[in-house]
């Protein structure tokens, strides 16, 4: 059986996104409640995962937590027009673990990297079931609208990524190549 692949692109907001959320309210995008999640990013001590763009987190959200793991970036999970294309593994805790988990990874010698804080509003379309539009407002950091597609067909995800982001008017907003793990780390205070 072949895995979804996650297809995405990011791009930053020159403002605080309300007017492309009533665009997608009037488009029949319907948004799920607005969740903050927190995010703590790990690296190994012999493996640098901000020069090979690995990821491994652990995730927050209410009572909900997860590590999750993104192998290293190639020429073959990024593609010309900026569209990145990963596996993910993802490992869910019983609620209240998350503590925990980031003490598991720090006890084997995992470190740590950054905490990154993100208010996010998912919007859904019930003629796209796969596409998902995300507005992101990372503190410290900005505003951003993350486009995604889960398909085991990257090029036809990337296609439609591209035309979901012409569709909802952001096509011209600066591409951010960058997860918000280094975004929050060149944000951060010296």
């Amino acid at each position: 059986m072949t895995r979804p692949i996650e297809v995405e692109r990011k791009r930053q907001l020159a403002d605080d996104g309300e007017a492309l959320t009533q665009m997608l309210d009037r488009l029949g995008w319907v948004p799920d409640p607005t969740v903050t999640e927190v995010d703590t990013y790990y690296s190994r001590p012999d493996v640098d995962y901000m020069q090979t763009v690995e990821c491994l987190r652990v995730r927050q959200r209410g009572d909900f937590a997860e590590i999750t793991y993104k192998p290293p970036s190639t020429e073959a999970t990024h593609s010309a027009d900026d569209v990145i294309s990963k596996p993910e593994t993802n490992v869910h805790l019983m609620p209240g673990n998350a503590c925990r988990a980031e003490q598991l990874l720090e006890n084997i010698g995992m470190r740590r990297l950054v905490r990154v804080e993100k208010h996010r509003t998912v919007y859904r379309h019930r003629s796209h079931p796969d596409v998902t539009v995300s507005v992101d407002t990372v503190v410290g950091v900005g505003v951003f609208v993350e486009t995604e597609v889960l398909s085991a067909d990257a090029d036809a995800a990337a296609r439609i990524v591209s035309e979901t982001e012409t569709r909802r008017g952001v096509s011209d907003c600066p591409v951010v190549d960058l997860p918000y793990r280094d975004l929050a780390l060149r944000h951060a205070p010296a």
